[in-house]
C-alpha cells in the first residue's frame, strides 16, 4: 500500500504527517534540524488525515488530551514496546528514562529506551516530549528543547498555543 501524505501548519512548526487511509505512522517536525523529505513513492493527500487535522487543533488548543487516531509506527519490537509506554504516561505528567525502562520491565535499559525514545516517527501523538532526564531537566527532542518545554508547558496549562 503507498503512504499517504500532508504538511500542516502548527503552533511548533510545519508537521508532515505520513500513514495510511485509517492509520497515522509519521509526524515528523518540519521546522526542526532535520527536516523530512517524502519518499517520491508516497502521495500527497490530506483526506486521510481529516481527522488527525482536526485532533491536532484541539489538542494545540487544549481540549484534547488523548490522541485517537489509529497508529501504526515502523520499528522493533523494543521500540514498539517502549512507544506504547510512552502513550501511558498520563497528559500533563513527565518521567525520566530510568521510569520508563523500569515500567518495560528492563530496569538497566535507560540507554535502549532513550534510543528508542529518539525513534519515535509518531511525534506529539507518541508523547516522547513527556520523557525528562533523571535529574528533572529537559533533554533531546527531535522538534528541539523549546519545543518540548512548549508541549509540556501547553499540557500543564502554563502556556495557550491557539
Amino acid at each position: 500500500m503507498t503512504l499517504a501524505f500532508t504538511e500542516i501548519d502548527s503552533p511548533v512548526g510545519r508537521l508532515l504527517l505520513g500513514g495510511g487511509d485509517d492509520y497515522l505512522s509519521l509526524v515528523w517536525f518540519q521546522s526542526g534540524k532535520r527536516p523530512m523529505t517524502p519518499d517520491p513513492a508516497w502521495r500527497q493527500d490530506a483526506a486521510p488525515f481529516r481527522r488527525s487535522i482536526e485532533e491536532f487543533k484541539e489538542y494545540f488548543a487544549g481540549r484534547l488530551q488523548s490522541f485517537t487516531t489509529a497508529l501504526r509506527p515502523e520499528g522493533t519490537a523494543f521500540q514498539k514496546r517502549v512507544w506504547e509506554e510512552l502513550q501511558r504516561i498520563p497528559y500533563g505528567e513527565t518521567i525520566s528514562y530510568g521510569q520508563l525502562a523500569e515500567r518495560i520491565g528492563n530496569p538497566k535499559a535507560s540507554r535502549a529506551v532513550g534510543l528508542a525514545n529518539g525513534s519515535n516517527p509518531i511525534s506529539i501523538v507518541v508523547p516522547c516530549h513527556r520523557v525528562i532526564g533523571a535529574s528533572g531537566k529537559l533533554t533531546g527532542y527531535g522538534g528541539g528543547l523549546t519545543i518540548k518545554e512548549k508541549l509540556l508547558a501547553l499540557e500543564r496549562r502554563q502556556l495557550t498555543l491557539l
